[in-house]
């Protein structure tokens, strides 16, 4: 997990590097990123009813090895084409590893306080990833090359297989004739995989144009192909026994909604950073590490107890008002460096962060609760999916939304860093309000807890 988030955000600082290293084009530098959101979001869906067929500890396995082996080769890229290709083995090793994890967890931690630790864990991980990966890009880019944010990958690979060797049970699957619906598979594969191919195309050609209009209605139409297709199967790839329960399918609508709104924190804050106030890459990383020392803190250390205490529902809806507060306090960020101070208009920011602490726990948990141990793999690949949709919408929508907004107020003769945070502001804005829509959701579709609050 560590490995995979790290990976993620490791790259966006090293971009400039590379582009100027490998010689790529402004339109085929994003494509290190796109080929890798491409692969691992199509896959995730699929990889992880794989596991729970073949067994989750060999797709585990397979995934981190081929992660691995990836990285090594993005990191001896000499060439554009190869680094792309071996980012999109990278997103496939990563679906195959990251879609079984939760399904893994749960299986081991059976009893409820034990789970929402290891769950508590499972989360920190990630937001330290996040936040470890824009320090270490910086750092290792301007002390070595760009080369090393992917050789960094190995030893942990390395270890990660190591340890999981002897660690993991060993768990031979359902079988693949209980689900070896290839017609299916290629249904969601193919449509997940255009769709959001589609998503990470729209600022090039732009939300309302003929093809991107039409590329989404074809991926629309592959995915509900997909779902008759599940109805009638006899041995369906996702039973679709899996959305009669509440709290799955609210869970997932919740982390979609929260993962679009909240790639405005992660990444725009990072910009506001390096493009208006000047920071270096390294410097924007240590100011946004408050942010996960609170996570962790809030993770590892409260989450659990406050979760078995007075539910996983309510302490969401608490994470999420702290949340709603972070990008409400964003939007009144100041446009100009000499206004700006660190201590009085980012450091509260990122303290109010603790929310995701109290959040992804109790989200997770909740995502993973209405699955039989049977389908723990494809729900803990359905909950990965929804992720990786809600960051691709995320990125499109908010990023599309600040730069028409810069582009006005630079047009009208506004500065270019006061133009730059206008934009800042209106896609701060808008993910608040799909925060506010992510509360609605989870207060109106997700059940209270029917179990006895713990003392």
């Amino acid at each position: 997990m560590l490995m995979t988030v790290l990976d993620g955000s490791i790259v966006t600082v090293a971009m400039p590097a590379i582009q100027s290293d490998l010689g790529f084009t402004p339109a085929g530098l994003s494509w290190v990123v796109n080929a890798y959101l491409i692969a691992f979001g199509s896959l995730l869906l699929l990889a992880g009813r794989l596991g729970d067929l073949i067994g989750r500890k060999r797709m585990f396995l397979a995934g981190t090895g081929l992660f691995t082996a990836a990285s090594l080769l993005a990191g001896a890229a000499a060439s554009p084409g190869v680094l792309i290709a071996a980012r999109f083995l990278q997103g496939i090793g990563s679906a195959m590893a990251s879609a079984v994890s939760l399904g893994i967890l749960v299986t081991l931690f059976a009893e409820p306080r034990e789970r929402a630790k290891a769950i508590a864990v499972f989360s920190f991980t990630g937001a330290a990833g996040a936040s470890i990966g824009q320090v270490l890009g910086g750092v290792l880019t301007d002390a070595l090359a760009w080369n090393w944010i992917f050789l960094i990958n190995l030893p942990i690979g390395i270890a990660a297989v190591l340890v999981a060797l002897p660690t993991l049970p060993g768990d031979r699957g359902l079988g693949l004739k209980a689900g070896a619906d290839t017609l299916g598979a290629l249904l969601v594969t193919s449509g997940l995989m255009l769709g959001i191919y589609t998503v990470v195309e729209i600022d090039q050609y732009g939300a309302a144009s003929a093809r991107t209009l039409g590329l989404g209605a074809l991926s629309l139409a592959l995915l509900a192909g997909f779902l008759v297709r599940q109805a009638t199967a006899p041995s369906p790839l996702m039973p679709l026994r899996i959305f009669r329960s509440r709290s799955v399918v609210g869970a997932n609508l919740v982390q979609m909604l929260m993962v679009a709104a909240l790639f405005s924190f992660q990444i725009l804050v990072a910009l506001y950073l390096q493009n208006v106030l000047g920071y270096g890459a390294a410097r924007t990383g240590l100011a946004m590490l408050p942010a996960a020392a609170v996570i962790g803190v809030v993770s590892l250390t409260v989450s659990a107890r406050l979760n078995a205490r007075f539910g996983e529902r309510r302490v969401l809806l608490a994470g999420i008002v702290l949340l709603i507060g972070v990008l409400g306090l964003l939007t009144r960020i100041p446009g100009s460096p000499g206004q700006a101070n660190y201590l009085t208009d980012l450091l509260p920011v990122m303290l109010l962060a603790a929310g995701f602490g109290l959040a992804l726990p109790a989200l997770t948990s909740l995502g993973m609760s209405g699955a039989k141990e049977e389908d723990a793999g494809l729900a803990s690949g359905l909950f990965n999916t929804t992720q990786q949709i809600g960051m691709a919408l995320g990125v499109a929508a908010l990023s599309t939304l600040a730069a028409s907004r810069t582009e006005s107020l630079a047009a009208a003769g506004r500065p270019a860093s006061e133009a730059l945070t206008g934009g800042y502001h209106l896609a701060f804005a808008v993910g608040a309000a799909l925060l506010v829509t992510a509360l609605a959701v989870a207060a109106t579709v997700l059940r209270r807890p029917s179990r006895t609050p713990a003392p």
